[in-house]
């Protein structure tokens, strides 16, 4: 086998987590795939990585190998692409897409779409998760999740300016104490989010005034979900009060069956970034799909209110 398929395979390897799942992808036996990482390490004449049929544990050799080889399949894969690119006159080549479940069926999977109506050399997969996926382990080339990372190794482009809203039905609202300040909140019904490992307890708001002063609040309630569309529904059935995305509850909010509260509060921003890994050519299909994702999310999200 030549150096760069060795690479590939043991990126898969890698990214795959054992043998096992490997051979499953690759369509092809348990042994064949043993087989093949032992040549490739007696060619190296190192061990690359420790392993059973049901987990792989890499060695600080396997660690070296797959992160620098890494890097070169990628400056690889973007050079062929855009060769393949102006040949053709048209992006090709693979887009793996991870995103969170609640936006990415609502915006980013009619958005891929789209573009890949506009660019049909386009092989696309997206994968709506839970929790955002590191990008690098799991093969992805966009990410979009809420703020920018804290890995110095990814570039984020904002693609949507976002904000918690706390809001509640009329019906709630006609038969409860009015919400001056965000402390009054102990006196509702707060409908809470159990998701991302987060506190979900504790609301986040910043004053509207010139100073910003942020306050956080423990709130308490009956009735939680772990999908926010499950949430959005019980307010909307005038279950109680909500801190929910501005792109989830502003068409609710404008039809009057949401009321925006705390006028002189909000909550903290909860910006939408597309992030990929950081090399010295970023593949061209990468680069337009960003670009028309900020360009189309603004038709589908109305612009929010005081945005900075």
């Amino acid at each position: 086998m030549a150096p760069l398929d060795d690479l590939a395979f043991f990126q898969q390897l890698a990214r795959a987590g054992s043998l096992t799942a490997t051979a499953r992808e690759l369509g092809i036996s348990l042994s064949a795939v043993s087989k093949r990482l032992k040549q490739l390490e007696a060619r190296l004449g190192v061990s690359l990585a420790a392993r059973t049929t049901r987990r792989l544990t890499l060695t600080a050799e396997g660690e070296r190998y797959l992160a620098q080889g890494s890097l070169i399949l990628d400056e690889l894969d973007a050079l062929e692409s855009d060769l393949r690119d102006a040949a053709s006159q048209g992006l090709q080549g693979r887009l793996r897409v991870n995103a969170t479940f609640g936006f990415g069926r609502r915006h980013i999977a009619p958005l891929l779409s789209r573009f890949c109506v506009r660019h049909p050399g386009i092989e696309s997969w997206l994968e709506l998760t839970n929790f955002p996926l590191n990008l690098s382990d799991h093969g992805f080339d966009v990410g979009i999740r809420i703020g920018e990372p804290p890995d110095s190794r990814l570039v984020a482009r904002r693609i949507l300016p976002n904000r918690r809203m706390l809001c509640a039905s009329p019906s709630y609202l006609a038969n409860m104490p009015a919400l001056r300040t965000p402390q009054d909140l102990a006196q509702h019904r707060c409908l809470l989010i159990r998701e991302n490992d987060s506190d979900f307890a504790l609301w986040r708001f910043e004053q509207r005034a010139a100073a910003r002063r942020q306050q956080s609040v423990k709130v308490s309630g009956h009735l939680a979900s772990n999908d926010g569309e499950v949430v959005t529904r019980l307010a909307l059935d005038g279950h109680g009060v909500m801190l929910r995305s501005w792109w989830d509850v502003n068409e609710h909010l404008a039809s009057g069956e949401l009321q925006l509260l705390l006028p002189e509060w909000q909550g903290v921003r909860a910006d939408f970034y597309a992030v990929f890994e950081q090399r010295r050519h970023t593949p061209a299909r990468i680069r337009a799909l960003i670009d028309f994702l900020q360009q189309e999310i603004a038709g589908r999200v109305p612009a929010l209110p005081d945005a900075e």
